[in-house]
């Protein structure tokens, strides 16, 4: 949960689920988004996070639970109000720009349809299309448009009419990858100069990151983690939050007698912090947490273990290494910069920092 002060949150999920039949596609969901916030549903395909948009839209009312604006209910079991008075726009996958228009009369639409006067109309769209960096295409046909410059179109009209809430159903997941890098930004830019308040979806774990405030993990109809950016990466709290957002390692150890044993080596407790009881834990490592040496550290402040490089990948900017702790059958992978450069099967030592280990739950 967000702390919005004395004000209502703009947009509140107040445990809110969804069944299909027999089927619970959304399970005790609840989120609060302040005014101007920009918050991700970040998951796999099935995971209910488009279900969650469509209930926030207006298009699916929730089975249990309430959904919120400005401290007014919009949606709950028993009642639902329409999406088109729910001062919303949302953007779907396929963008839904009208062929027969030109850009300027795809993203004059919501202002028409409000009854306009002509001037104060064609003054929104001439501000918004340069905005959106498309003012001298304002007479093209969508036809005439690369899938970037449509993408700008709908996000344009989408955002013309000034809606309380954007809603953006896997915007970019038409789009070649180098133009979905480039959108990214864009949204984040976009996003920064009008301060809409933004519910996105996406499987994209990379646009999630660039674009949100904060992100919403979900998986199996649940939210897994609510945080920002980087304390869902550094601090994520489940295994399955430390394996989507980016790569790890998991290791599987038990506690016991002051040392946590994993497979084929150990490490003092406290290196893990204080207050853990006997047991077993799994704990997260980072690639880019682990250093390699050549040497032995003489540094007790961090985990040390001797092992053997099993597989390197280069990819330019660092290099991508396998290394197999002595005793032991685990692969750790581990990144490095390209200028640190060990053959396979090279001894070396492999160096955690402990601040950066995470046990999961």
């Amino acid at each position: 949960m967000t702390d919005t002060g004395s004000q209502p949150p703009r947009l509140a999920l107040r445990g809110i689920g969804c069944r299909f039949g027999k089927v619970t596609a959304v399970h005790d969901v609840s989120l609060e988004l302040r005014a101007g916030e920009f918050v991700s549903l970040l998951g796999p395909s099935g995971c209910g996070k488009t279900t969650t948009l469509r209930m926030i839209a207006g298009f699916i009312r929730p089975s249990v639970g309430t959904i919120e604006m400005d401290g007014a209910t919009l949606s709950s079991a028993a009642a639902s109000l329409p999406p088109e008075r729910r001062g919303m726009s949302m953007i779907f996958q396929s963008y839904a720009v009208w062929p027969h228009m030109t850009v300027a009369e795809n993203v004059a639409f919501g202002l028409t349809l409000r009854s306009l006067p002509t001037a104060t109309v064609r003054e929104k769209v001439g501000r918004i299309l340069d905005v959106v960096q498309l003012g001298t295409l304002a007479d093209r046909y969508p036809a005439a448009l690369s899938g970037g410059q449509q993408q700008r179109v709908a996000l344009a009209r989408a955002m013309v009419v000034e809606p309380k809430v954007l809603l953006l159903d896997e915007p970019l997941s038409n789009l070649d990858a180098t133009l979905r890098e480039e959108m990214r930004f864009e949204i984040r830019r976009l996003h920064d100069a009008f301060k809409i308040t933004t519910v996105y979806v996406t499987h994209d774990q990379s646009e999630a990151m660039v674009t949100s405030d904060r992100i919403a993990v979900m998986n199996q109809g649940r939210v897994e983690q609510i945080a920002a950016p980087y304390e869902l990466y550094n601090r994520p709290r489940t295994r399955f939050v430390a394996g989507f957002i980016g790569r790890t390692n998991f290791l599987e150890g038990t506690l016991a007698n002051g040392a946590v044993r994993f497979n084929g080596f150990s490490a003092d407790a406290r290196l893990f912090g204080n207050g853990q009881s006997n047991g077993r834990y799994v704990f997260s490592v980072r690639p880019q947490s682990i250093a390699l040496r050549s040497e032995a550290p003489g540094d007790a402040t961090r985990w040390v273990l001797e092992g053997t490089v099993a597989q390197r990948i280069y990819l330019g900017e660092s290099w991508d290494y396998l290394v197999t702790p002595g005793g032991s059958d685990l692969q750790l992978r581990a990144t490095a910069p390209s200028t640190t450069v060990f053959e396979v099967g090279r001894r070396v030592w492999i160096c955690i920092d402990p601040a950066q280990v995470v046990l999961l739950t």
